[in-house]
């Protein structure tokens, strides 16, 4: 499965770093690709685990493609 997520709130590199710490703790998730604004991940993962994750790190995803 491969999502693509759009994330607001972030706005410079340590967002995307933050983003990407947090999506390494999903179980789950073999490979992100994370922008400031979006993220794309793949694997076998539970999309509500993964919500969670960014939003715990302060940002909100506000859609899933």
């Amino acid at each position: 499965m491969t999502a693509t997520l759009k994330i607001s709130g972030m706005s410079c590199m340590n967002c995307v770093k933050h983003v990407k710490h947090a999506l390494a703790e999903v179980a789950g998730i073999t490979e992100s690709n994370v922008e400031v604004g979006k993220a794309v991940i793949s694997g076998e993962f539970d999309l509500q685990a993964v919500k969670a994750a960014v939003e715990e790190a302060g940002y909100e995803v506000v859609s899933v493609a």
